[in-house]
């Protein structure tokens, strides 16, 4: 079970790793986007940062739509509206709760995806974060059914999540600023899908050892 506390810990870790990656994620939108994704994101995560003292005390709920708000307010692009609704419906999965167990970190990574397919209009094949989100869910309930650990759930769920982000790189994408480069774009690596993989290393990170 992880409690408030370690979920506001969680999001800091996240703010932490897109920090690190900033450079790495704009280099990957340069082909294809508007060279900004890991400048925005990194941005985004400091306004999370700064909600931290607010998050206190709060509900599971409360501080993942809270940390959404921060990201639909302050990143620019499409990755703002995406991963503030995604985490805007994963905090509305999780509504009141002070405790999440490993079902219910599921059931809000399913909420997420939901949220990114709407607020997208994207499906998964269409180099999008989608790709890298959808396979890790999977893998991580596959293994979650197997009996596992949520260490090695997770750790399944990140292996998962940048293969899928790996793949991108040999899908034309069809949503997005990647999708005016066509078939151009092929060889380059979804900025969104690597973002995303990165954001799930540093939840899996946060736990290991934690659980």
């Amino acid at each position: 079970m992880v409690d408030s506390k370690k979920v506001v810990e969680i999001l800091l870790a996240i703010a932490d790793k897109i920090e690190q990656q900033k450079d790495y994620l704009t280099e990957l939108d340069q082909p294809i986007g508007d060279s900004d994704h890991g400048i925005n994101l990194a941005r985004g995560f400091e306004a999370v940062r700064q909600k931290a003292a607010v998050m206190e005390g709060q509900d599971v709920g409360a501080i993942l739509k809270t940390a959404g708000m921060a990201l639909v307010s302050t990143v620019g692009g499409a990755s703002g509206p995406l991963y503030g609704s995604a985490f805007m419906k994963a905090g509305v999965a999780l509504a009141g709760k002070t405790q999440i167990d490993g079902e219910g970190f599921l059931n809000m990574m399913d909420a997420a995806i939901e949220a990114v397919k709407q607020r997208g209009k994207a499906q998964e094949g269409e180099a999008t974060m989608l790709d890298a989100m959808c396979p890790s869910l999977r893998a991580m309930r596959e293994a979650m059914e197997s009996g596992k650990p949520m260490a090695e759930v997770l750790s399944e769920g990140v292996k998962a999540s940048w293969e899928g982000a790996r793949h991108t790189k040999g899908l034309v994408a069809t949503k997005g600023r990647a999708s005016y480069v066509g078939e151009r774009g092929l060889g380059h690596q979804d900025p969104g899908a690597t973002s995303y993989s990165f954001m799930l290393e540093a939840v899996s990170q946060s736990m290991e050892g934690g659980q």
